[in-house]
């Protein structure tokens, strides 16, 4: 049995501190088992790892979450990265014709996938086990796994049974009804429905015909090339709405959905990450703040306040599901980020009356780490170290840098760093146009920097 994972979002439901390269699943703001604090997919697969399933599971994600993938987790293998996002249904077909054509896995290989950010207890994985027995059982199309609802909420979808389970561990699935009234939930549960967690199994066959019948390529490099003519769909409704031989399991345990600032602070142990003050006569209220300047609440009740380089949101906990339709027009570069080497903040941006850009980040690498050995075509740089110690190679030259030194960096100068202690330093841009994409990357490793450097003085 092989996992996939699907992680992706645009970061719009928990913004600020969720961005388009910081979904909510990279959030650090639940408490792991040693009292750190530590992000949903973290904490997803540090049970996977203990259950034996992170060997067999593979991430497919997009470009822009690659490295925070690396950072968060340590994976750098089994990662399939989409050439575009667009939803569930393309990915899974991806990844499938990967597992397919790379890996070479047999047709009759059992693929379950679920979300990267289930928030449920590890008996949950358990139940994503037996479904591998069941789907060889029943010879069903798809297998899927509905949580037994603890309310009539109006905030899932409901898989409803076709039978009851009589003496199955499964049950056949009549149809689908997304997001009810609560009235129509209540019913709903009487004949016994499900909430929908979005966890999906099939024989690695059932995708490859599908793709087959639509008239796409199996193979993973010719699947890629055509990408963008895929369904820009759900797997939801481009596959489960089609199919009629289709079972689900039943879980009765913890499982919820933490999609939602007032979802995600009833599970958050502490009220306050960061700089700030709750005052005593505050109840109900949560403070996040990323920010160096401290918030105070004071005699306020049922709010979040959260607070990141990208704005600051003052919410209503029960309001707080709407931030999307509000923040949907926002599409500035995020300014914070997470990388496989550390992190970095932008500090500020500035254009001249002449068009020039001036671009200032505070970048952190943490220590082992190293920026990639590389030349920007439109743009200086002027990096200031102001913490830590490092090697940095500059025009196939090395030296070791500490706090206070400053690093001129020319148009098509060939530079990297390594981090020998956590090192943070201010970088300053300046060019005509400041893109991501302006980086030409020679070498990923130290060794391989080191191979074509040489050090100035021992």
């Amino acid at each position: 049995m092989k996992l996939i994972l699907l992680s992706g979002g645009s970061g719009k439901r928990l913004w600020p501190l969720s961005n388009d390269a910081r979904s909510k699943q990279f959030l650090k703001v639940l408490e792991s088992k040693n009292g750190n604090l530590q992000s949903m997919v973290q904490r997803v697969w540090e049970q996977l790892t203990k259950i034996g399933l992170s060997e067999s599971t593979y991430v497919a994600t997009s470009k822009s979450q690659v490295d925070i993938i690396q950072n968060q987790i340590g994976r750098k293998d089994n990662l399939v990265v989409e050439p575009s996002r667009r939803d569930t249904f393309p990915a899974i077909s991806l990844v499938s014709s990967y597992l397919y054509s790379v890996e070479k896995m047999n047709l009759n290989e059992v693929v379950v996938v679920l979300p990267v950010d289930p928030y449920v207890e590890d008996d949950f994985f358990e139940k994503i086990k037996n479904l591998e027995n069941v789907i060889n059982q029943s010879q069903a199309d798809i297998g899927l796994i509905g949580v037994k609802p603890t309310s009539p909420s109006s905030k899932y979808g409901y898989i409803i049974p076709k039978n009851d389970l009589v003496d199955k561990d499964y049950f056949e699935v009549k149809n689908f009804i997304e997001k009810p009234n609560e009235n129509e939930a209540k019913n709903l549960i009487d004949i016994g429905a499900l909430w929908n967690c979005g966890v999906f199994s099939f024989r690695l066959s059932f995708i490859i015909n599908l793709l087959e019948e639509k008239g796409f390529p199996t193979n993973y490099e010719d699947l890629i090339l055509q990408y963008e003519k895929l369904p820009k769909t759900s797997f939801d409704y481009e596959v489960l709405e089609r199919v009629n031989n289709i079972i689900a399991l039943s879980y009765n345990g913890y499982w919820k959905d933490l999609g939602t600032w007032d979802a995600i602070t009833e599970e958050m142990s502490t009220s306050q990450i960061g700089v700030g003050t709750i005052s005593r006569d505050s109840n109900n209220s949560h403070l996040l703040n990323e920010l160096d300047i401290p918030i105070i609440l004071l005699g306020v009740n049922n709010l979040v306040v959260a607070a990141s380089p990208d704005g600051i949101l003052i919410s209503d906990k029960a309001k707080s599901p709407s931030i999307k339709e509000l923040v949907g027009d926002y599409n500035n570069r995020p300014m914070y980020e997470e990388r496989r080497w550390g992190w970095y903040r932008v500090l500020d941006f500035t254009k001249t009356d002449e068009g020039n850009e001036v671009l200032t980040k505070r970048i952190c690498i943490k220590a082992g780490k190293n920026l990639s050995y590389h030349y920007h075509n439109d743009r200086s740089e002027t990096w200031t170290i102001i913490k830590g110690e490092g090697i940095f190679a500059h025009n196939e030259k090395l030296c070791f840098v500490k706090p206070g030194d400053v690093l001129k960096i020319n148009e098509m100068d060939k530079h990297g760093l390594k981090a020998l202690t956590d090192l943070e330093l201010i970088e300053i841009q300046a060019g005509s146009q400041l893109i991501e994409d302006d980086i030409a990357r020679l070498y990923l490793t130290w060794e391989e920097i080191e191979e074509q450097c040489y050090f100035l003085t021992k």
